[in-house]
């Protein structure tokens, strides 16, 4: 069968290339064009786009780039008709993703949708459309199924989340260091690291005893961080080695988004960092309906880590956290009680691509 593939972010490649090599698994003959990064290309795809052309965060960076997006979006459906997939399989990236899904499914494809968009946050009013548009929504989250199917009358399938199996995977080849980290992850996208990552070194200074490493965006050129690590000390930083930073870490400060989950998942204590641009965290901040902002206190429905939200994220108020997760030993005992307790209820669902692509196979036999 033929299989289409679009993913935008970092995330999404390495979760598109594991299902890659499930659906191979399955369907030895498998054409598969994608979307994506250098995982998914790896994983035996053929690459249509990389995903560093296609990440804009933010409203304002949005509007400014909408050429651009516009471009993307006429250019994918061109490709989608010259390629004639048996199935359209869509992962995150709901803003181009839900466009593609509406065109796709009045050219008559058949749409699957690998980890829905988080509607139960913002823009809930998507949902009318998705269920027009999506034949197969795949969930990775426990609590969306009853969402969905609550507030929307919509049969969703749960597969588990896509991180327990990449962690175990690591882990089995890995083993835990002890020297004294506090990991840096201040994201992905140029915006974002441009916004963090002088916040997050202006704490090293005041820990002399402990070594701040950047783990660098797998998207992003080497130099573009040199401005922001001049005349650090005890800083330094590593490239496609996340996970093996994290199994080392005493502590991390990690910008909102995915990187929360993975960091709670390595039971590493961590400082939420989120700084946005002024505009877009003003609307963002009235349209966003939901208590959290990280995905560790949104699946636990509790504030298990700490959150800094744009100007509550300076020196001082970082500081202060950090020295907390790094020398109370009872906050980090309770910490990761917690985060036992989230990977406990992450696993119960599986591993997420073997689940997807077994459902994908059914949903295309019958």
């Amino acid at each position: 069968m033929k299989y289409y593939i679009i993913a935008g972010e970092a995330s999404g490649d390495l979760h598109g290339s594991n299902l890659i090599k499930q659906l191979q698994i399955k369907d030895a003959a498998a054409q598969i064009k994608c979307w994506g990064g250098d995982l998914m290309e790896t994983a035996g795809a053929i690459l249509v786009k990389h995903y560093r052309d296609l990440a804009f965060m933010g409203f304002s960076e949005v509007i400014k780039n909408l050429p651009t997006i516009l471009g993307n979006l006429s250019f994918c459906k061109k490709d989608i008709l010259s390629f004639q997939p048996d199935v359209l399989i869509l992962i995150d990236y709901p803003g181009f993703n839900l466009r593609i899904a509406e065109w796709a499914k009045q050219k008559g494809f058949k749409v699957v949708y690998y980890i829905a968009p988080q509607v139960w946050a913002w823009k809930a009013n998507r949902v009318k459309k998705m269920k027009q548009c999506i034949d197969l929504m795949l969930c990775i989250l426990p609590f969306e199924k009853n969402y969905f199917k609550k507030q929307w009358n919509w049969e969703v399938e749960y597969v588990g989340h896509p991180l327990i199996e990449v962690i175990e995977q690591f882990k089995a080849t890995h083993q835990l260091g002890t020297k004294p980290i506090v990991a840096l992850l201040p994201g992905s996208r140029k915006q974002e690291i441009a916004k963090k990552l002088p916040i997050m070194l202006s704490v090293a200074p005041h820990f002399p005893d402990y070594e701040f490493v950047v783990a660098k965006a797998p998207g992003q050129e080497d130099a573009f961080y040199e401005p922001f690590l001049q005349g650090q000390k005890n800083v330094r930083v590593v490239k496609d080695s996340t996970y093996s930073l994290l199994m080392q870490s005493s502590a991390a400060l990690v910008t909102s988004g995915t990187a929360t989950l993975e960091t709670a998942l390595f039971s590493v204590p961590e400082v939420v960092c989120y700084k946005g641009s002024n505009i877009s965290y003003q609307i963002a901040r009235r349209l966003v309906k939901i208590k959290f902002i990280s995905l560790v206190n949104l699946i636990m429905d509790k504030e298990i880590v700490k959150e800094l939200i744009q100007d509550e994220l300076n020196t001082i108020n970082l500081v202060e956290a950090l020295n907390s997760l790094l020398k109370n030993n009872q906050d980090q005992e309770m910490l990761r009680e917690e985060y036992s307790k989230l990977y406990q209820l992450l696993s119960a669902g599986g591993h997420a691509s073997q689940n997807a692509a077994s459902l994908i196979m059914n949903f295309l036999k019958n």
